[in-house]
């Protein structure tokens, strides 16, 4: 599946159909029925899904069991015109490969409303809601546009290191008088 190089998704969305792609990203939701199953696909380029569409008949039923909400997949096929309204292109899938199987009982962001005061409780989940994508997004944004303008005025961006006396874990250790002292 490697000789074909991988395309983000947020390039997909924006290429004419007609070609073969490889995208890689985690599942957002799978729904279908015994003829075709339609995987929404993300990879964090983007905060918009590309839809996987799959013919049930040329893939083994056991790979549909494996791709739950939040698995891992990469899947090869052709990019082609949507036929369903939303997006403007979709993959229709040739090979799917499973490269981390997701159990979904204890993946708790479902296709469901997630509100903030749940994801409180899950917060190493938080990055894969649309929610948190877009602040920080947007915060990606303002923080290139403050220091690009700074740089353009030749002021230099540093990190200075911090030197404190607090003693955390043995920390103080490091620094000792000098026996001359």
């Amino acid at each position: 599946m490697e000789t074909l190089k991988r395309t983000k998704i947020k390039a997909l969305l924006c290429e004419k159909p007609g070609i073969e792609v490889l995208a890689k990203g985690w599942v957002r939701t799978k729904r279908g029925n015994k003829q075709v199953k339609f995987i929404a696909l993300n990879d964090g380029s983007t905060i918009a899904n590309i839809q996987i569409v799959a013919n049930a008949e040329l893939f083994d039923e056991e790979l549909f069991k494996k791709i739950t909400t939040g698995a891992s997949l990469a899947v090869r096929g052709k990019l082609v015109e949507s036929m369903g309204s939303g997006q403007a292109v979709e993959i229709q899938a040739t090979d799917i490969q499973v490269l981390g199987e997701c159990d979904p009982m204890r993946f708790p962001l479902q296709k469901k409303d997630t509100t903030l005061e749940y994801l409180r409780s899950v917060a190493h989940m938080r990055l894969r809601t649309n929610t948190f994508g877009a602040v920080l997004r947007i915060r990606n944004q303002m923080a290139f546009a403050i220091h690009t303008f700074f740089n353009q005025k030749g002021f230099v961006y540093l990190h200075t290191p911090l030197i404190t006396e607090s003693d955390a874990e043995g920390a103080g250790d490091m620094f000792q008088e000098p026996p001359w002292t």
